[in-house]
């Protein structure tokens, strides 16, 4: 996974806030002076709201999934990974209107329920009775505690996984030898009138920044990269990636060669689509002239294999809203973080065997507004591996 760019004022601002904490002389609290009963207050003054035109479920196993995209059981492991970094350094301002201190369940909850739906942080902090900036904090919180502490749900499969990953591509799509799907979309939001540039105004006249992945089998993210420009090419974004760079050197997708009946050999590779190139290690479809029926044929189940990674990205925007709607103004140093986090939570849900309710993905495209690029990139490998791979399906079926 490459990471988001770096953030150079993140040092001197951790060293800041080390200096304060150290300053400040903390007082043992009575345990009556940490808010415990979050849920139920919360549950109370908002289970009978509606919320973007739906109903909070009655059944409150439920609801806790429609607040906060995660089952109980799945939230309290979250609460146990950030336990640490959200106890060891409570800001004094983390209080709630009454007085008493938020506890690591708390923060957790707002911070997830900023994410999931997406809303203003004033809405968010009326729902639990605390402030704006409180919940400003406890999601920044919440977001570096989990960069650190979630980061092993985010990572490069091993051997014996990726052979499983392969297993499965084949038997549900035919094609050997496939680690994943490879695709991107687009996070918008405005930007202030002194930083906008063309950069960051991309094809839909949007200014947004990238997010590109790569899925498995159970739409999971195995690789990402973001903290670019929207306006660049999706051609481009890979080029920039660190994943490119690795398979180009071959220190990822380098197992072993497979050799089909027909005595071709078929490298490690995901599929992408048109916009992307064509490559040794990347397998894009046929364009749609001179389509030959076999060739067809190739497609629908190189489309169904990419449909992982469109899934993928539908079911993240879906659940962590705060990606799908336009952000206002974000800080472009701190948004790469924001959704890699969202990244890292939908690969707990996964992990964790959670279902997301039916509702929660995106009933549109997760780009939607974007027409789909065409790069014209053919590499002579890539195009004798695409060529086999046509043959061998074309074997399979006889």
């Amino acid at each position: 996974m490459m990471a988001p760019p770096k953030k150079s004022k993140k040092t001197k601002k951790k060293s800041l806030t080390s200096k304060k904490c150290k300053s400040i002389n903390v007082v043992p609290l009575e345990p009556k002076a940490i808010e415990s009963d979050w849920w139920e207050s919360f549950w109370h003054k908002n289970s009978s709201a509606e919320i973007a035109g739906s109903t909070v479920p009655s059944d409150e196993g439920e609801a806790f999934k429609y607040f906060f995209r995660v089952s109980r059981k799945t939230f309290d492991y979250i609460c146990y990974l950030v336990h640490q970094d959200l106890v060891s350094r409570p800001p004094s301002g983390l209080i709630n209107i009454e007085g008493r201190l938020l506890s690591v369940e708390k923060q957790v909850g707002i911070a997830l329920r900023r994410l999931a739906s997406g809303e203003s942080q004033v809405s968010v902090g009326w729902a639990f009775g605390v402030g704006q900036s409180t919940v400003s904090q406890v999601t920044w919180r919440f977001i570096e505690a989990m960069e650190e502490r979630a980061k092993h749900h985010l990572k490069w499969p091993s051997p014996d996984r990726i052979e499983e990953i392969k297993s499965k591509f084949e038997s549900a799509f035919g094609l050997p030898n496939c680690c994943g799907a490879i695709d991107a979309t687009h996070i918008v939001m405005t930007l202030p009138a002194v930083e906008t540039s063309s950069d960051w105004s991309d094809r839909a006249n949007n200014y947004s920044m990238f997010l590109q992945g790569i899925v498995d089998e159970e739409m999971r993210f195995l690789d990402i990269v973001t903290g670019w420009p929207g306006g660049m090419t999706f051609s481009r974004l890979l080029k920039c990636s660190g994943f490119f760079k690795l398979c180009e050197n071959q220190q990822r997708l380098n197992g072993q060669v497979k050799m089909l009946s027909n005595g071709a050999e078929i490298r490690e590779f995901i599929v992408g689509g048109a916009a992307y190139p064509l490559l040794s290690w990347l397998i894009t479809p046929y364009g749609s002239n001179d389509l030959t029926s076999s060739m067809g044929d190739f497609n629908e189940q190189h489309k169904a294999a990419m449909l992982l990674a469109a899934k993928a990205f539908s079911q993240l925007k879906g659940a962590w809203r705060i990606l799908h709607k336009i952000m206002w103004r974000p800080d472009k140093c701190k948004l790469p973080s924001i959704i890699l986090v969202c990244c890292l939570l939908h690969n707990i849900i996964i992990d964790r065997g959670d279902i997301l309710q039916s509702d929660v993905p995106l009933f549109d495209h997760h780009d939607f507004g974007y027409g789909e690029e065409t790069c014209q990139q053919v590499d002579p490998q890539g195009k004798i591996m695409r060529t086999n791979l046509t043959k061998h399906l074309q074997n399979c079926k006889k």
